[in-house]
């Protein structure tokens, strides 16, 4: 019973995926949702890419230095505290 399930899923995926692409194609006439596409279409497209990463890499990067300083303070404070008389406890 589960082996004919997962043939008739496999079947049905299979199916999808090969008559999807023949869908889309025949749609707008085989341009694609933007339009002609032409070499500056595709030029800048790509130089969007090239300065998109670099962006998100330094993005990423001062976000990790933020929370990185925040758990040096954290402990620092935390190994000041302990090194204090006043925070020891007892009487």
């Amino acid at each position: 019973m589960r082996r004919a399930r997962i043939a008739i899923g496999l079947t049905a995926l299979a199916v999808a995926l090969a008559v999807a692409p023949a869908a889309y194609a025949h749609a707008g006439g085989g341009q694609g949702w933007y339009g002609e596409t032409t070499d500056q279409v595709i030029t800048n497209a790509m130089f969007l890419v090239i300065i998109f990463f670099p962006a998100i890499i330094v993005v990423f990067s001062l976000i990790q230095w933020r929370l990185d300083k925040r758990k040096h303070a954290r402990m620092a404070a935390a190994k000041r505290r302990a090194a204090s008389a006043e925070w020891r406890g007892g009487w």
